[in-house]
């Protein structure tokens, strides 16, 4: 089955955000149980840890609040399990509506591989250079919408550390690389992330190198995730069309052309040797 997991013909404007709805009702929800408990603002954030700006953020569906904020403002406020029980609805809110699918399985993968033409895929980003690709975003996003998608690309990389560790490999076009996106600071440290998460043991990275003659990869870039029940699936990003593929003629079509590309690129070891001349060179 192919599934689109945005319109294509939404036009050029900026996407429905059905997010900002469900942050919206969260926190109406949470205003009602703070207010119903007698607490002030100020008071129910220095309960959290948070400041009263944090927590009017919160109440206005301006940010995003952490799983582990939202557990201890339900016990706080003696919600009865009804602010937890939105939990999942409001983890998924902060990620553009065309991702959100993808995020999900993402959270479900055992092995996860990468294909990446335009940008440093978001898992390896600095949040300097994820900030840097939001604010280029066209239409131009709001602050506080960019804000929310740094975090949430953040948090996307806890996928490292997760256990038992999942199997992780991205192979990245050479132009990506060099392409100072943020300037030629924020490009260093991210060069510098790319090096630091490509040494772990359940990670590879491999640079595809601009002057091969041969290549199997050139209609763009894509995701393949295998989920722990087995499940093969491939996230195609286009413009606007972003799909997800679980049907297997087309995900073994792309885990063939991934294959390919493997062999095509430099070696993990190449690769990383090749960031860090890279890195000497800025």
């Amino acid at each position: 089955m192919t599934e689109p997991t945005q319109s294509a013909d939404e036009g050029s404007g900026p996407e429905p955000d059905s997010g900002a709805g469900v942050l919206r009702a969260f926190g109406r929800q949470l205003k009602r149980f703070r207010v119903r408990a007698g607490m002030e603002r100020a008071e129910f954030g220095e309960r959290l840890g948070y400041s009263v700006s944090t927590i009017a953020a919160y109440e206005q569906g301006r940010r995003v609040p952490p799983p582990e904020v939202i557990d201890q403002a339900d016990e706080l406020l003696d919600a009865g399990g009804v602010l937890k029980e939105m939990k999942e609805e409001v983890e998924r809110a902060q990620f553009p509506a065309f991702f959100r699918d993808a995020a999900r399985l993402e959270t479900q993968a055992v092995e996860l591989h990468v294909y990446a033409t335009k940008a440093v895929p978001g898992l390896l980003q600095t949040e300097e250079y994820a900030r840097a690709v939001f604010a280029m975003s066209r239409p131009l996003l709001p602050d506080e919408t960019v804000e929310q998608r740094v975090a949430a690309r953040l948090a996307r990389q806890e996928i490292f550390m997760r256990v038992p560790l999942p199997t992780i490999s991205f192979i990245i076009e050479e132009s990506v690389l060099r392409r100072p996106l943020g300037g030629r600071g924020v490009m260093r440290g991210q060069l510098e992330q790319i090096m630091l998460l490509g040494q772990r043991r359940n990670v590879e990275v491999q640079v595809m190198p601009t002057d091969v003659e041969e290549h199997a990869g050139l209609e763009g870039p894509f995701t393949l995730i295998e989920t722990r029940d087995g499940r093969r699936i491939a996230y195609v990003e286009g413009y606007k069309d972003s799909r997800l593929h679980t049907d297997r003629k087309p995900v073994r079509e792309l885990e063939e052309q991934y294959g390919i590309l493997r062999a095509q690129a430099l070696t993990p070891r190449a690769s990383l040797i090749f960031v860090e001349k890279l890195l000497g060179d800025s």
